[in-house]
């Protein structure tokens, strides 16, 4: 048995992975997928001070609290930032790195620097006079996080909520060199993308030099939606890894 756990990306909570949870668990393994300070069940939280060192220590109190060890680490959008994070905190812990069509930080780097559209959002709110909270994505042409399904975007919609503007400022510190000993695979979304979104190209190779895991789901953004069996799917496979 594998334990999972998997970290939603801004403006979501734990919820969003629904569909998914049940696939991973008819296969035998443990799921948790948490709601971050600020959202879902934890909505009350949500503050000018809840940046990306909150969210690593959702994290890692999790993994601390529950006694976790050799886990599937998951994380999607913008939670990209907070696995990484983690990793570098409680390298032990991991197993394996999964970057949903993810923000992939250097050591020092913000979410900003990552995603340069994310300076754009901030930049919105603070015009609209949101300050320190930017409010979820409107539907667009391209759906809704890439959901394009008429149902599944108004229960996407109950989802979401406002999203700290220190998330996206605060540096990702990833100076652990324990960390390059852990595998890790890149999942990338690659239909139904908005203009304005940056993706990096993986390495050859990772990490310690081990090859670069890369697979591909031909869908929107929210793919834990839109296609929760092929994703299931390629979470299994990185069990195997």
């Amino acid at each position: 048995m594998t334990t999972y756990i998997l970290v939603h990306g801004a403006w979501h909570n734990g919820q969003c992975w629904q569909r998914v949870t049940p696939l991973l668990e008819a296969a035998g393994h443990r799921v948790l997928a948490p709601s971050l300070s600020g959202y879902g069940d934890k909505a009350s939280l949500l503050a000018p001070d809840v940046g990306l060192d909150t969210h690593v220590a959702d994290v890692t109190f999790l993994l601390r609290g529950e006694d976790l060890r050799d886990v599937v680490l998951v994380g999607h959008s913008y939670a990209g930032m907070v696995i990484s994070s983690a990793a570098h905190q409680m390298p032990e812990r991991i197993r394996h790195l999964v970057y949903l069509d993810a923000m992939v930080p250097e050591h020092g780097e913000s979410a900003v620097d990552v995603q340069p559209l994310t300076r754009q959002l901030i930049d919105q709110a603070a015009r609209d006079g949101h300050g320190w909270r930017i409010p979820p994505m409107q539907r667009s042409s391209h759906g809704l996080f890439g959901v394009t399904d008429p149902e599944d975007i108004e229960w996407l919609t109950s989802l979401l909520s406002d999203h700290p503007v220190r998330c996206l400022t605060q540096p990702a510190q990833l100076d652990n060199l324990s960390v390059k000993a852990i595998p890790r695979t890149h999942i990338h979304c690659v239909g139904n993308q908005p203009p304005g979104i940056v993706r990096r190209p993986v390495p050859a190779s990772q990490p310690g030099d081990a090859p670069a895991y890369v697979r591909e789901l031909t869908t929107g953004h929210d793919c834990m939606i839109t296609m929760p069996k092929e994703l299931s799917a390629l979470l299994l496979e990185c069990s195997r890894h």
